[in-house]
């Protein structure tokens, strides 16, 4: 088991990980991790741990793993708002077909507020990429 482990545990958490090395060469052929980093992607910040520093293969690891996890997370954001399309349609189905009027009352408001929030949201967010292209295109 031990050839099978990575050097380095990455523990996510909302905004980053700690970091631990993972060591099973002692006397007991336990798996150690010590916390080496605290790593924000957020900012980009990594921080040693206590009072050690960081060799160039603990910097290399952890870059490399911001990076991946910058990767996994826009994909999760995407995948996240294709599900809110899917969520969208089921409720349009739902307030179509299934819902009283004692429930479509206690949610049109909330939701008409937060379609009309998104909606202002895309719309400005077209014209200013159309306008965009727009100079590009007058530019070249």
């Amino acid at each position: 088991m031990a050839a099978d482990l990575p050097e380095y545990y990455f523990r996510t958490r909302e905004n980053g990980a700690f970091v631990y090395r993972v060591d099973t060469e002692n006397r007991q052929r336990r798996i150690e991790m010590e916390q080496i980093a605290v790593v924000n992607i957020r900012n980009g910040q990594i921080k040693p741990h206590g009072p050690r520093e960081l060799s160039e293969a603990d910097m290399a690891a952890i870059r490399e793993w911001m990076a991946e996890r910058e990767e996994v997370l826009e994909r999760r954001r995407l995948d996240d708002i294709h599900r809110a399309v899917d969520h969208l349609n089921q409720t349009a189905h739902w307030a179509q077909s299934d819902a009283t009027d004692a429930q479509l009352e206690e949610i049109t408001d909330t939701l008409l507020m937060a379609m009309h929030d998104l909606r202002a949201v895309l719309v400005r967010k077209k014209a200013d990429r159309l306008m965009k292209g727009m100079k590009d295109n007058a530019e070249s």
